[in-house]
Parts: structure tokens; sequence; C-alpha cells
């Protein structure tokens, strides 16, 4: 057996969902909303599949979803590509993450990562045979600086894989921080791999930038979106890929020998969703926004200190404060097992010093769940 996924442990989603169920207990551990999804949207897709082509379609993708995806992003980034050249459907974000890794990486590379970093990176970056260079971000924001850029970037640098909004911080990256990664990324001649899954999931007026519209960087990024985040329907699993042409070429050799194609009436679905008017994603921004408002006032009238949550479906307590001599694993079992809440700890997304105090939940739920999981709560302190 290969050692990088034979050694791996069973992930602590697997195992807090396992305690959830065997207590009885409200997940807010898991990141997927109670909300099915637009009707609208969901019923295109089903009519694809009774009256629409259900046989191969082509590699890159159905050339309307292509088309579909550059208008999208030409009019909420200012971002022109290609649809022929530049865009390409994948079946899910992180199967463009594991294609992009497979395409750009020679064992020996060496690969910038930010940590917590979403748990499928480095298992996808060893088994690609590249070197993890790891940049750790601390609570409360996150923020990363020259000198730690300094200290992960070398000239054997080739890619830097970076999420942005940050999964499972709920932390955007503006102007100021994108541009210094930029620097770094020219001044070593390395690709950034950029997954930008909650490019719409942003909140207090906040306006997600492509590193692809960053000087510097548009013949050297790899930007990565999902339809699975934009429209809250995280089990259909479709994702988009933009990057130019002499990128984008090899990407697809990776891309046609891993999934090869995704789902035709999903693609169709997908399309019609991306055109749809300005006032659905800024509804949707509104209503999440609203859940994490309720869940985050609940917290802090509890007495929890909540860390800053600027996207995403989640919001993380710092236990650090409270002096309660736990780290923050152990008080995700106790909550489960004790209160039957379930959410999970940072620590989990951390490979090499981490943070044991920081406690993530996903407030992506319905108004009922939100308010039994803080009733539960109140208990744990």
């Amino acid at each position: 057996m290969n050692p990088i996924f034979s050694n791996l442990p069973t992930t602590v989603f697997e195992v807090m969902s396992r305690l959830a169920r065997e207590h009885d207990a409200v997940n807010l551990g898991q990141g997927f909303p109670d909300d099915p999804g637009p009707e609208d949207v969901r019923k295109k897709a089903a009519d694809a599949v009774v009256n629409g082509w259900n046989q191969y379609p082509p590699m890159m993708g159905l050339p309307e979803l292509r088309k579909a995806v550059v208008d999208h992003y030409n009019y909420w980034h200012g971002v022109t590509l290609d649809p022929e050249t530049e865009v390409m459907i994948t079946s899910g974000a992180t199967e463009a993450i594991a294609g992009a890794l497979m395409a750009l990486i020679t064992p020996g590379d060496e690969v910038v990562l930010f940590q917590p970093l979403y748990d499928a990176y480095l298992p996808l970056v060893l088994r690609a045979g590249g070197v993890p260079k790891m940049v750790r971000l601390k609570p409360p924001h996150w923020k990363f600086d020259e000198e730690m850029l300094a200290r992960a970037f070398s000239p054997r640098t080739k890619v830097v894989l970076f999420n942005n909004p940050l999964n499972p911080t709920a932390t955007v990256y503006g102007e100021d921080q994108l541009a210094l990664l930029a620097k770094f990324c020219v001044n070593n001649d390395a690709i950034a791999v950029c997954d930008e899954v909650w490019e719409h999931v942003m909140f207090d007026g906040r306006q997600h930038i492509p590193m692809l519209a960053v000087p510097g960087m548009r013949n050297r990024t790899v930007k990565i979106g999902s339809a699975g985040k934009i429209f809250s329907l995280t089990g259909w699993k479709v994702g988009f890929v933009c990057a130019a042409p002499e990128i984008m070429r090899v990407l697809a050799k990776a891309h046609q020998f891993i999934t090869f194609t995704t789902p035709p009436n999903l693609q169709s679905a997908v399309a019609y969703g991306l055109a749809k008017e300005d006032s659905y994603f800024r509804q949707s921004r509104a209503a999440l926004q609203r859940s994490r408002d309720r869940f985050t006032d609940g917290l802090k009238h509890i007495g929890f200190p909540v860390l800053p949550s600027e996207a995403t479906y989640f919001v993380s307590i710092d236990l650090a404060p409270l002096g309660l001599n736990v780290d923050d694993e152990a008080f995700c079992k106790k909550l489960i097992t004790e209160h039957r809440v379930a959410a999970i700890p940072v620590s989990a997304f951390y490979a090499e010093e981490p943070v044991k105090s920081v406690v993530r939940f996903c407030f992506a739920k319905t108004d009922n769940t939100l308010d039994t999981a803080l009733e539960r709560l109140r208990r744990a302190l």
C-alpha cells in the first residue's frame, strides 16, 4: 500500500460525525447547509437528465458552461478569459486541485502551504512528489507577513497552494496580502494554485479579489471555483478551472486521466445558474450572513470568545481566554458526549505545530437547528 494514504489516520470529520450519530447530536461539524439549494437550478438538472444528452460530454466541459463561467467572472470580478483555451470543467474543486498538483509538480519541487489547511491538500502534494513548506497562521486574524513568506519560499518553490477565503478560519485576504504573495510568486517563478470556492460566500459587503487579477499573476495562476459552494449544492461536484493557455494545456492532460468529464445535466444546470440575476447571489449571501449573526450573537451571549467570520459557512471560538485547561479536540469530544453538539477542532487542520484552542462550527443551518445547538451549548461553560 502507498504509505501516504495507508498511514493516514481516520479523519476528524469521520470521528466527529460518528460520535454525533451515536449521541444524537446537532451536527455543526460538517460543512454543508440544511437548505436543498435553488429549486430552479435543480429542476434544470432534472430536465436535462430526461430531455438532454446523457453520453460523454466534451472533456473540457460543455461549451455553454465554459462560456457561462467566462461571462460570470467577467461580470463579477472583471476578469477576461477565453472559453476555448482558458476554462475547464472538473468533477468538483478537489479534482481540480488534485489534477493541478499532478500536472505542475515533479518530485522534489517545493510547495508552499498555509496552515490551518483543507485536509486534502497535504496528501495530494505528497502523492505528487512535492515537498511541503508550511506557513503557520494564528488567531485571531490569521494573516501572513513578509518574514513568514520568506521562510517558506525558495528558488525551489514550484507551486503555492492558496485558499481564499480560507477554510477553516473564515478569513478573507485583500489587496495588500495578495500583492505580497504575488511578489513572492513572481520573484521565485512559482505558480499559484488558488482554491477560491468561497468567492461568493462573503459577508459585510466584502468583494472577492481573484489572484488571477493581481498584477503579475495573470499567466501564473490556476483559479479554481465550485458550483457546489456558489449554489449550496455541495453534492453536485462541479468545479471550474481557469488558467492561461500554456498552463491549461497541461492541466487538461491530468483531468483527462482522472475523471475525463463531469455529468452533462449538472453542467447544463450550472450554466443556467451562473447567469442568474444579481439578486440571487446577494440574497444568498444575506441569508447566510443572517445565520452567521444569529449564531455568533448566541455564542457571545453564552460567553464564548468568537473569532471574526468574514466568509464561508463557518465561525470559530477561541478557548484560550477561557482558561479551561482543555485542548480543542478534547473540548469537541466533550461537547458531543455531554452536550450533544458536534463541532470540529481546528488543530486537525495543521500538519505542524497546531494551534490547539480553536473550535469551528458550521452555521449554514436552519434557525431551529442553530437555536437547539445554542441551548445545549449554554451548559458547556
